[in-house]
């Protein structure tokens, strides 16, 4: 089950001013010793260290396969890959300064017209098989966190006794105020094939 809260833009002058978006409110943070834990209690004929050492062993071999230029696909879940922001150069070659487009990371001085063509690099996860957004948006269940559910009574309470409800002005239990519109994609990027994919990193 997925809870959601309540978060009011409060921006003056956004097309959003005043609307209330749905915020996911996220209970915890598994990491792989409870991922470990949770898994060995699935019946499964594996101890608890050695589901730990096998996930340690597929994140390490995941990190190494990315930094070689491969993407890797968990089946069902989401495809990991290495993805580049660039400086966006001018010239491939400036004769002025014998200089050329590098394959390298940096920034380009204010007056040079070529140099690192690499800004930064950034680790992206893009949803695969049964983890796409079309198949998310079938299986996930939602439901309303306490605070959020008290909030839409006291509203309709309001509205039904005559006086007006200001709602939520800011974010509910976990996860704190938001005050942009729309979706909560957690670094947006909008992957291919139907999928979503988030920035794990900046």
């Amino acid at each position: 089950m997925i809870e959601l809260y309540l978060s009011k833009n409060m921006i003056e002058g956004s097309a959003a001013y005043g609307k209330y978006y749905p915020r996911v409110s996220y209970k915890q943070t598994m990491n792989i010793h409870d991922m470990a834990k949770h898994m060995a209690e699935h019946n499964t004929p594996f101890s608890e260290g050695t589901i730990e050492g096998i996930l340690r062993d597929f994140v390490r071999c995941t990190r190494e396969q990315t930094l070689m230029g491969n993407t890797v696909k968990v089946d069902d879940l989401a495809i990991f890959k290495v993805s580049c922001i660039g400086n966006g150069s001018t010239l491939l070659y400036d004769p002025d300064t014998d200089k050329t487009i590098s394959a390298s990371i940096g920034s380009i001085g204010r007056n040079d017209k070529t140099g690192p063509a690499v800004q930064s690099l950034k680790l992206l996860a893009q949803a695969t098989g049964e983890y796409t957004r079309d198949e998310l948006n079938k299986v996930a269940k939602l439901a309303w966190t306490d605070k959020a559910a008290a909030e839409i009574a006291a509203a309709k309470a309001a509205a039904i006794g005559g006086g007006s409800s200001t709602g939520s002005e800011t974010g509910g239990n976990s996860g704190g105020e938001n005050n942009g519109g729309g979706s909560d994609d957690n670094g947006g990027n909008n992957g291919g094939g139907g999928g979503t994919s988030f920035d794990t990193g900046s």
